[in-house]
């Protein structure tokens, strides 16, 4: 593999492809914003993100399917799921309460002295634009068992994929050649995903030059306190927190985002964590995760596994209510963290559902801070794609930790496949 990469042109490789169209993107939005804020030039990039979009479900449900069919034991399902689950849980509230200390030590929203806009944020915070847990739970269930598909949404496909593999297993040898299908359905997607991730350069250059041509460069100055203290703050949960955690599991975490810098330039060209996640399970598999545990913990965690979100809602509520003249107490900032364990599962699935689960979150500590909002508005689409990369990056070194956690992690291929310099796609 070293060969073969040494010998690849660098200008071929994804990765530069992709750095290439963000510092062009950036260039073009920067310099001509009218031009960049076009509505075409935003639907080039929701283009590509809509392309990787359809893939999804039925990857999700070939990896699932096939994976199951290589358990022996039914009940190892539910064990990965349980572990799975417990560790979301466990690492969240780590995001959580880094975010709240971070809040608390640089306060970097004391002495801004501004004022809400309870209209500017009325969509955002209006009863029919958040869930609530009964519902979001309610809803995983689907109308149909095509609906999922039909939808994209991820935890009903998943619910069937799990259903499905379970019947196949139970039918057995008679159901050899639906499962054979299934297998091969699976690498069908993987090549289509390839064929999209050509345009990969273009999707994140386009969405790149859109964001700064409409928000522009003074969007960030005038809140660059917050921008930084969330930067810097996911950084730390990255490779402190979650460091911690793959030295644990017997892996360097700076390896680890290397090994997955294709698709981070990816996501943080179009704030969309989404847009990598085919890529992502396929280099789980590669890196010796089994495919029933990256089947089932990949497309959970994006649901439930969400620290980038959490920090987030953590931070910038203190920020929110440190602009505004409030002091919260310790009771609010305890609550605060309670709700914000639920809200961010409430709200998953929906458009903006990182600023949505802000507001269902400042609706319950002090309806006072709601207005507050429109402080950050402004700068939400650059918050979005540092929560997208830490997210995306807590769901990878999730998948390894349950592999490894359940037995079911090739430790050699871990220990190769972060020490070789992967072959980009494009190649």
């Amino acid at each position: 593999m070293d060969s073969a990469t040494h010998k690849t042109p660098l200008w071929r490789q994804l990765y530069v492809q992709v750095l290439v169209g963000l510092v062009i993107g950036a260039a073009i939005g920067l310099i001509w914003p009218q031009f960049a804020s076009q509505p075409w030039m935003k639907a080039i990039g929701d283009g590509f993100i809509n392309l990787i979009k359809m893939t999804i479900a039925v990857l999700v449900f070939c990896t699932v399917v096939s994976g199951i069919g290589q358990v022996s034991e039914a009940k190892q399902i539910g064990r990965v799921g349980i572990k799975a689950i417990f560790y979301f849980e466990v690492v969240s509230t780590f995001a959580l309460v880094i975010g709240l200390l971070v809040g608390n030590f640089v306060r970097p929203g004391a002495g801004m002295q501004a004022t809400g806009d309870a209209s500017a944020v009325a969509q955002y915070v209006a009863p029919d634009a958040h869930q609530n847990l009964s519902e979001f739970l309610l809803d995983i269930i689907p109308d149909t068992l095509l609906s999922g598909f039909a939808e994209g949404n991820i935890l009903q496909v998943l619910l069937v994929a799990i259903l499905t593999g379970f019947a196949l297993q139970r039918i057995g040898p008679p159901a050899q050649g639906l499962r054979n299908l299934i297998d091969e359905g699976s690498h069908l997607v993987f090549d289509i995903i390839n064929m999209i991730m050509k345009l990969a350069p273009l999707g994140a250059a386009a969405a790149m030059a859109f964001t700064l041509g409409k928000y522009g460069a003074a969007a960030l100055g005038s809140l660059l306190a917050l921008i930084a203290t969330f930067y810097v703050t996911a950084a730390l949960f990255i490779f402190v927190v979650l460091g911690l955690i793959a030295w644990w599991c017997g892996f360097s975490i700076f390896r680890f985002v290397a090994y997955l810098r294709d698709e981070l330039l990816i996501v943080l060209g179009t704030s969309s964590s989404e847009s990598a996640l085919p890529n992502l399970m396929r280099k789980m598999e590669a890196l010796g995760c089994s495919r029933p545990v990256v089947g089932l913990v990949i497309p959970t965690g994006y649901s439930f596994n969400l620290d980038g979100t959490n920090i987030y809602m953590t931070l910038a509520s203190l920020f929110i209510a440190q602009a505004l003249g409030y002091e919260l107490t310790l009771m609010q900032q305890l609550t605060l963290l309670g709700v914000a364990m639920l809200t961010s599962k409430g709200a998953t699935g929906v458009t903006g559902a990182g600023f949505i689960t802000l507001g269902a979150t400042l609706a319950v500590v002090n309806p006072a801070l709601v207005p507050g909002m429109a402080i950050v508005l402004g700068i939400d689409k650059f918050m979005s794609e540092c929560r997208a990369l830490t997210n995306f990056i807590g769901n990878g070194v999730a998948c390894v930790v349950i592999s490894r956690w359940e037995g079911e992690l090739d430790k050699q291929r871990l220990k190769d496949g972060l020490r070789t310099k992967p072959v980009s796609d494009a190649a």
